[in-house]
């Protein structure tokens, strides 16, 4: 029973990532005017579940040296992934001709939360039934808000929608990765989730500061700066009204 609640829900979990699926029916042309607003929306979940729930919970299982040397090194192996990605990206094809780098760093950042999600839904569903159930509800209002910017933030970075479904749809995978590996090892994954914690916020900064936020700033004209204000805040603070639901 407790399996087919836990792949139930990472199931679904998985299944959110699938929320761009409702821009199809949008002309590209019109799509393509929101997309730099849905980057910024992307930046302030990212920062806001890095600041607002990330880091305070692996603060609160953790030692705080070693959390805080994790979201160094969080923040370190970004870094360290986008030099090799860039250099691999711009020696093998044209730069100008393929996706951002931006947009494999997302996806990355995302499979690093999405196995978290995993480990945490599936020791939730250890504990007991009902205790699975309002985690996978909490990771659930997580996940809608920053699958909408990341999908937005893969076409903005030169995914085609499909593929940006498609790849987004495969990272999110990683939570069945996570849930499978708690049941099968039964075990209790709090020493893990608060080392992979604060290494997954380190890469939410590192990619909301040095890959989004740059490209929020190539757009100049006032009106438009206006609006990605408004819409990163509007990230952050729907990350901090889900402190209130969780």
């Amino acid at each position: 029973m407790v399996w087919i609640y836990t792949i139930g829900s990472v199931g679904i979990v998985s299944l959110i990532s699938l929320v761009g699926i409702f821009t199809i029916s949008i002309k590209k042309e019109k799509l393509n005017k929101f997309l730099i607003f849905l980057v910024s929306l992307s930046a302030g979940t990212l920062m806001g579940g890095a600041f607002l729930h990330l880091i305070p919970e692996a603060f609160s299982k953790g030692d705080e040296r070693i959390t805080s040397l994790m979201i160094l090194l969080g923040i370190l192996s970004f870094f360290i992934l986008e030099k090799i990605v860039s250099w691999r990206h711009c020696h093998e094809v044209a730069c100008d001709n393929h996706p951002h780098v931006f947009s494999y760093m997302i996806l990355t950042g995302d499979m690093v939360h999405n196995f978290v999600d995993g480990l945490i839904i599936g020791a939730s569903y250890l504990v007991s039934i009902p205790i699975g159930i309002s985690t996978t509800i909490a990771v659930i209002l997580h996940e809608i808000p920053q699958e909408i910017g990341d999908f937005g933030s893969l076409i903005y970075g030169g995914f085609s929608r499909f593929k940006a479904l498609l790849y987004n749809f495969i990272s999110a995978l990683t939570a069945v990765v996570g849930a499978v590996l708690v049941l099968i090892l039964n075990f209790n994954p709090e020493s893990l989730i608060s080392i992979i914690l604060p290494f997954a916020a380190g890469g939410f900064i590192y990619i909301a500061g040095s890959d989004l936020i740059p490209e929020l700033h190539k757009h100049r004209n006032t009106k438009t700066s206006i609006l990605q204000v408004i819409t990163f805040i509007l990230g952050i603070v729907l990350m901090f009204g889900l402190l209130f639901i969780e």
